[in-house]
């Protein structure tokens, strides 16, 4: 099951960021996918932001993660555009991330492949006229009842 829609600027993406961040829950893994310069970080402010995030949100390019404490939350930021062999994820103890209690935001999830869990949300972004399509795909149990609270939430 999934959702599409046509955004249109950054403050667009920051919302539509902040809508999704409505139906995240915590053990949630949410892969981000699209070209450089698709908005994959901007979505993910939105949605920081959505979950009560009032700070600044940077691409980890190079720290391959970013922490934010959130009330009753931890969330991850995870960029791994940079990551030549997956097997180095394993060195930097990226298991560990994934709980219960942890949102887990990974952008270029395929350079993680056989080391990541599976998604629960896929967010793919592409390039359209003076925009970007994104489409958010429900994938596990989890993922599909996020999908079904986002359609209250987001028209297409």
């Amino acid at each position: 099951m999934q959702i599409e829609k046509d955004v249109y600027g950054e403050e667009s993406m920051e919302s539509l960021g902040g809508a999704v961040s409505l139906a995240l829950k915590a053990g949630a893994v949410v892969y981000l996918e699209g070209d450089l310069g698709m908005g994959k970080t901007t979505l993910v402010r939105g949605m920081l932001r959505g979950l009560g995030h009032l700070g600044p949100v940077k691409s980890p390019t190079y720290t391959i993660v970013e922490p934010y404490e959130l009330s009753g939350l931890e969330a991850f930021h995870f960029d791994l555009y940079r990551v030549s062999d997956a097997e180095e994820l394993e060195f930097i103890g990226i298991r560990d991330y994934f709980s219960d209690g942890a949102l887990c935001l990974i952008e270029w999830a395929e350079m993680g492949r056989g080391i990541l869990p599976e998604a629960d949300l896929i967010v793919s972004l592409s390039l359209i006229r003076q925009g970007r399509h994104v489409v958010i795909e429900g994938v596990t149990e989890k993922g599909l009842a996020a999908i079904n609270t986002l359609q209250n939430v987001i028209t297409s």
